[in-house]
Parts: C-alpha cells; structure tokens; sequence
C-alpha cells in the first residue's frame, strides 16, 4: 500500500525541489552505536545478531516516516512499509542482493530472513530475483572493518531515493561494552539531518530493549 505526499503543502517543498536537482543529492552520517545489550537479547533468543539488528533497523525505519518517502518522477510516496534489501555473502567471496520482507512480528521476520539468506546464499550473481518496487532499503554489513566514514558507489543517472544503512565490525572494550559503527545516507531532497537523528534516536533506543 502507498499513499502520495500533498507536496504543495509541505514544509519542505522549496527543500525538495532544490536538492532533487543535484547530481548526488545523498548526504550521509556515520554514528557508533551501543549494541551491548542488544547482543546479549539476540543469543537469548536464538538469533544471529545480524537478524537481530537488521530487524531493529527496519522496525525503526518504519517508524520514522521520512524513510519511508520515495520520489517517483515529480511525487513523493509514502509506503506502508519497508523491506530490506541486504547483501548476503556466500562461502565463495561473492555476495548477492536479497529482499528480506519485514513483519513487525519478529519470529516472522527472522522466518522470512532466514528463508532468503538460504536463497541468496545458494544462488549464484548479484541479482537473484527482481527487484520491481523501491520500497526497500539498501542495507550492508561489513564485519572485518571498524569504519568512521562511508561512501557508496553510485550511479548519478539512476534515479535512487532509497536509504542506504551499512553496520561495520562490532569491537568489545575492556568494561565488556560493544559498540558498532551505522553509516546512513539518505536523500536530501526527502529528509534533512532532523529526521536522521531521530531515526539514530530510535534505533538506538530499540537496541538498548
């Protein structure tokens, strides 16, 4: 389901009209996120933390509208709902793109994750199934690294408005606190540094349940 954003009468109007006319008008951020508590809950629960907190990571974006905005020639539309699409390594080096179905349901969620990481990780390319819709994020994980920035590789005359979010290396301190690195780029056109730090401020909250 998707609805359509009364431009004419948003706050952001002149905002939208102007960054949508760049040639990169993605902005991004890099935060360190405590996920000591969040690591505990997902071994309790039998899950792999990559699951886990990719779950945490979609039931925020869902929650903060903005995320769920995608421009659609000269319309903004407002999703119901978000999926993910994540990168899924395989044995061999490579990796392909998935589309995991989000639930707020989390044993729903980790069924249908479960179902495509085997899927992604048994088929061979980069593109293993279609990808019809926008109403995804772009979502990457890169364990070996303990990053401070990121950028992506993009192409310019492709039009793309969906958030891209990638986690880095998880590190432990000595007191036994864990914390990892969340890279998030979104379009400028469709939100503004406010609304990322709300989405951090949620997703950070819901990591610390």
């Amino acid at each position: 389901m998707k609805t359509y954003l009364d431009i004419e009468n948003w706050p952001r109007k002149e905002h939208f009209n102007f960054f949508r006319k760049f040639e990169e008008p993605f902005f991004g951020v890099t935060v360190e996120i405590d996920c000591t508590k969040a690591y505990q809950t997902s071994k309790k629960l039998g899950s792999t933390f990559f699951i886990y907190y990719l779950y945490k990571t979609l039931v925020a974006v869902n929650t903060i509208e903005p995320f769920r905005y995608r421009i659609s020639e000269d319309k903004i539309i407002i999703y119901d709902k978000i999926d993910g699409s994540a990168t899924i390594g395989r044995t061999d080096g490579s990796f392909g793109f998935s589309w995991i179905e989000y639930d707020a349901d989390f044993e729903i969620f980790t069924a249908n994750a479960v179902l495509e990481i085997e899927r992604v990780q048994n088929a061979p390319g980069l593109f293993t199934r279609a990808f019809d819709t926008d109403n995804v994020i772009h979502f990457s994980a890169i364990p070996w690294i303990n990053f401070t920035s990121l950028s992506h590789a993009r192409s310019y005359t492709f039009p793309d408005s969906c958030p891209k979010i990638s986690f880095g290396k998880m590190s432990t301190n000595e007191a036994g606190k864990k914390t990892m690195s969340m890279s998030i780029h979104v379009h400028h056109g469709l939100m503004d540094g406010l609304h990322v730090g709300q989405f951090v401020d949620c997703f950070q909250e819901l990591m610390n349940q």
